[in-house]
C-alpha cells in the first residue's frame, strides 16, 4: 500500500499481525514516486518491520528499527460513518522520521476513495477546525504550518472528528479518542531522538 503526501512523503507497509492489521510508515521522496511503488512489491526487510513499543489509552507506539528510524503514534477510530465504513480499516499517525528532521507529522488513512478536486475534507478538535488536503484515500493537514497547532489542539481535546467527501459520494466521518496521545507523542519522540 503507498500513501503519498502533497508534500512529499510516502508512508508504506502492511504488516499483519495475529489480532490485527498494523501500518507501517517507511519513506520515499514524492519526485521519487517509481522507487516506492518498486519498494511497496518488494518484501520488507526484517530490520524494517515495525516494533511496538507500548499503549497508551487509545494509542499505541511503533518504531522501525535501524538507521533510518521512524517512530510513530497510532489509533484507529472509535466510531465511522457511515455503517457501510465499519468493515474498513481507518488510522491515524504521528510521525517522527529524524533522519529527515521530520518530527510530529499527521497522516491519517481513511480507507475509502477520497475526492481530491474541491472537497472540504476537516478536522474538528473542540471547537476549532483545521483544513485537510485529501490525496486517494488518505488526509493530511493542508497547510503544514498547522500541524503544530493541530498537535497542540488534539492534546488538549478528548475528541478528534474527521471528515472527508469520498469519491462514491456522501462524507466519510471518523471520530478518534484522544486519551493517552500526550503521552504516545512524548514517547515516540523519545524514541527517535
Amino acid at each position: 500500500m503507498i500513501i503519498s503526501k502533497n508534500t512529499g512523503h510516502v508512508f508504506l507497509a502492511v504488516l499483519a499481525t495475529t489480532a490485527s492489521i498494523v501500518l507501517a510508515p517507511a519513506v520515499e521522496a514524492r519526485s521519487r514516486h517509481h522507487e516506492a511503488k518498486a519498494a511497496a512489491k518488494a518484501p520488507a526487510a526484517e530490520s524494517n518491520v515495525p516494533v511496538k513499543v507500548g499503549d497508551f489509552g487509545d494509542w499505541t507506539v511503533y518504531k522501525t528499527p535501524g538507521k533510518t528510524k521512524v517512530c510513530y503514534a497510532l489509533a484507529q477510530p472509535q466510531s465511522r460513518a457511515p455503517a457501510t465504513l465499519k468493515a474498513v480499516a481507518a488510522h491515524i499517525f504521528i510521525s517522527n522520521r529524524p533522519a529527515e528532521g521530520v518530527r510530529n507529522e499527521i497522516s491519517v488513512i481513511m480507507g475509502v476513495p477520497l475526492r481530491e478536486t474541491g472537497a472540504d475534507a476537516k478536522a474538528q478538535v473542540g471547537k476549532t477546525s483545521f483544513d485537510l488536503l485529501s490525496k486517494g484515500q488518505n488526509v493530511f493537514v493542508k497547510n503544514a504550518a498547522d500541524e503544530a497547532r493541530f498537535i497542540d489542539s488534539i492534546k488538549k481535546n478528548g475528541r478528534l472528528v474527521i471528515s472527508a467527501p469520498m469519491v462514491k459520494g456522501g462524507t466519510a466521518t471518523d471520530t478518534y479518542a484522544l486519551s493517552g496521545l500526550a503521552q504516545a507523542i512524548e514517547r515516540a519522540a523519545k524514541e527517535c531522538q
